[in-house]
């Protein structure tokens, strides 16, 4: 039998192995699922006749270039960070590799002795990255090859509660690592270029700069921008393009809300707080707060950030009990990003019933025979369960897909790369439409830059 190795067992690996499962008959594999957690493993395989679980620190170079030698091809699910020596193990044993990660340049650094060696080292096909590059990749090829020179494009991608289960003022919950929630669009400012123009958003303007986003029959959101969208014009071939931007997408109402926790620092991650485990929700709000005895916290709150007593923003804050007298923080010399994500999660944490949401968004902006032109396509997946969640599959499916077609010779050319050209993401694509992974296009009047659609 042939042998896949996947490596890692976290909640994106469900679908994955799933798929792999239930095509193991047919295509003659054993699907080693390997974790750190050997019960994490077996759950995931749960006692399938072609399915095989272990124990695997990726630390121990023995063990782990052991069961890289034993397979046919890898998959890593673990965290970005560690593929490295996954990776190397895989150039030495001349086995081919899928990711759902962003390109380090130390991946990418492998890439002559993978080319030399024959082998694919597929990353960035999970969601976002990777359904999105391959479905904005499919229209740009498409409006290129008949001719068109592309003026704009603008792609948007959220993980969102499913309607039926949004029951909070805010309308969110985790559905993927909360810590990436809290700490998003740290570290830099988002970077992009509308109408030929550069344009910046430092962090402490970017949650009251955002886009809204009409999808129709989905809804409208609001659209608040990547840190930097200007590398994937080399990315897409769109050196000469006026408007590129990507960006996140929530319901509309929760950038302006969460941005009183960024103007707080609340979602600071650089320094710790003395005494935290001993402090109350209360406590950690008004440490933010000017000293005023005589004053409530509630009073300081709305007096320093100028939030009206019947503005919704201040029934968000009230939801979420941070001015609580009797919860502790319980977290020793914690950051406030951390503290805060302990407060987030007491209330966005996904109930045993609720379902996920995926949306995904593009506008592409054309110019054909001295005519502007423009499409957009819009994608939506409600998860299931608590298991096979909408996360699950639009991030695993992809990289199950790749996998198999990489095993089977469909998907051969050789290199460090990601899912942006026609042999891989055509068929990729049109498999994930059996699952329900399908993009809805309309033609639309081209609209560019929208300076109305802008809030704040």
């Amino acid at each position: 039998m042939r042998k896949i190795l996947v490596i890692g067992a976290g909640r994106s690996a469900s679908s994955l192995i799933q798929y792999l499962l239930d095509k193991s008959t047919v295509e003659n594999l054993q699907i080693i699922v390997a974790d750190k957690q050997i019960d994490a493993a077996k759950k995931m395989v749960a006692n399938h006749k072609n399915g095989k679980a272990i124990a695997l620190d990726i630390f121990e170079e023995k063990s782990r270039s052991e069961a890289v030698q034993q397979a046919d091809i890898v998959i890593s699910m673990l965290p970005a960070r560690f593929h490295l020596e996954v990776a190397k193990d895989c150039v030495k044993y001349s086995k081919s590799m899928v990711t759902a990660s962003y390109i380090s340049k130390e991946m990418q650094a492998l890439n002559d002795e993978v080319v030399a060696k024959g082998l694919v080292f597929m990353n960035e096909i999970g969601l976002d990255p990777g359904i999105d590059h391959m479905s904005a990749m499919q229209i740009i090829d498409r409006i290129r090859d008949n001719g068109a020179k592309l003026i704009l494009f603008e792609s948007f991608t959220g993980g969102l509660v499913a309607p039926e289960s949004d029951d909070n003022l805010w309308n969110y919950k985790f559905t993927w690592n909360p810590r990436n929630v809290v700490v998003a669009g740290q570290g830099s400012a988002a970077k992009f270029i509308q109408e030929g123009k550069y344009k910046y958003i430092p962090y402490h303007k970017l949650f009251r700069r955002t886009e809204i986003l009409d999808l129709r029959e989905y809804g409208k959101f609001e659209g608040l921008a990547n840190r930097d969208s200007l590398k994937y014009r080399s990315v897409y071939g769109l050196e000469d393009i006026q408007t590129l931007y990507r960006g996140t997408i929530r319901k509309i109402g929760f950038s302006r809300a969460w941005n009183i926790f960024v103007q707080l620092g609340m979602t600071d991650d650089s320094y710790t707080i003395d005494d935290s485990e001993n402090m109350t929700y209360r406590d950690f709000t008004n440490s933010f707060l000017a000293y005023a005895p005589h004053d409530s916290v509630e009073l300081k709150l709305r007096y320093y950030l100028k939030i009206d007593q019947d503005d919704i923003i201040w029934e968000k804050l009230l939801e979420l009990d941070i001015f609580s007298k009797t919860k502790k923080v319980g977290l020793k010399k914690a950051t406030p990003a951390q503290i805060l994500q302990k407060i987030l999660m007491d209330k966005w944490t996904l109930k045993s019933d609720d379902k996920d949401m995926i949306v995904m968004m593009h506008k592409f902006g054309y110019e054909y025979q001295n005519e502007r032109r423009q499409i957009n396509s819009y994608m939506r997946v409600i998860g299931d369960d608590q298991i096979y969640t909408a996360m699950a599959k639009t991030v695993g499916l992809p990289v199950a897909i790749a996998t198999l077609k990489i095993l089977n010779g469909e998907i051969k050319t050789p290199g460090v790369q990601l899912p942006i050209t026609k042999e891989v993401y055509e068929p990729i694509l049109k498999e994930l439409e059996e699952f329900g992974i399908t993009f809805k296009e309309e033609k639309v009047p081209y609209l560019g830059y929208n300076p109305e659609a802008i809030i704040g």
